[in-house]
């Protein structure tokens, strides 16, 4: 069992990027679970993420460094940082964008009891829909951290649904993500205000709006989008 001092010793130290912990998942025995820093099966991970646009001034910093033609910035900026306090902490870094993907939302609604918008996104009770997951910590000890209660589902108490009625191409509905359409519209001239301003829809959302994501951050999740 790995101290709870040591999760908060975690935490410090993504503190320094704009990084939180977003929660701990402990594997049962017998389940499949990802291999550890050694290769042997993980007994817990601990996830990695933000709340707003926090880590932002700390990749921009990063970005300033780095060769204009790097692939994927954020990705590789999580993995540098991440990756960092993994071998302070003797644990394995993985990444949501690692292959074979690793089920990241299921081990996010398993941390916080979390559960989707109908935009798809996870509704968090305090970030609304302006939270991340940016990678987790593999232990191949169990992690004492305190127990999670379960989370009210802010969607449940939304009867106007704003998110489902924003869009100008209606590409969120009870049939799921119309992706082509959404990404038409994005590179078409009618597709600005969404490029520079991010998803009409997940603006409209109510909840959260102290950590909504500033009009440049959304534009370059948008552009990453769009490409």
């Amino acid at each position: 069992m790995i101290a709870r001092g040591t999760a908060d010793a975690i935490a410090a130290a993504l503190s320094a990027n704009g990084l939180i912990l977003r929660g701990c998942v402990t594997f049962a025995e017998g389940e499949r679970a990802p291999s550890g820093l050694s290769g042997a099966s993980a007994k817990s991970a601990l996830l990695v993420g933000q709340a707003g646009a926090a880590p932002w001034p700390h990749f921009l910093h990063w970005r300033e460094r780095q060769p204009q033609t790097t692939a994927n910035p954020l990705d590789s900026w999580s993995r540098d940082v991440i990756g960092a306090v993994a071998e302070k902490f003797r644990a394995r870094a993985v990444s949501p964008s690692d292959r074979p993907y690793l089920p990241f939302q299921q081990w996010a609604m398993r941390a916080k009891g979390l559960k989707p918008s109908p935009l798809g996104i996870l509704m968090h009770p305090k970030y609304g829909l302006w939270h991340a997951y940016r990678g987790a910590l593999l232990f191949e000890d169990e992690i004492a951290v305190e127990a999670s209660q379960a989370s009210i589902h802010l969607c449940d108490a939304c009867v106007e649904k704003p998110c489902m009625k924003s869009c100008p191409v209606n590409a969120y509905s009870k049939d799921g993500f119309a992706y082509q359409s959404c990404l038409a519209h994005m590179r078409g001239a009618d597709g600005s205000p969404c490029r520079t301003g991010g998803c009409l829809d997940r603006n409209a959302c109510p909840y959260g709006t102290a950590y909504r994501y500033p009009s440049d951050v959304q534009a370059f999740h948008m552009a990453a989008f769009a490409r």
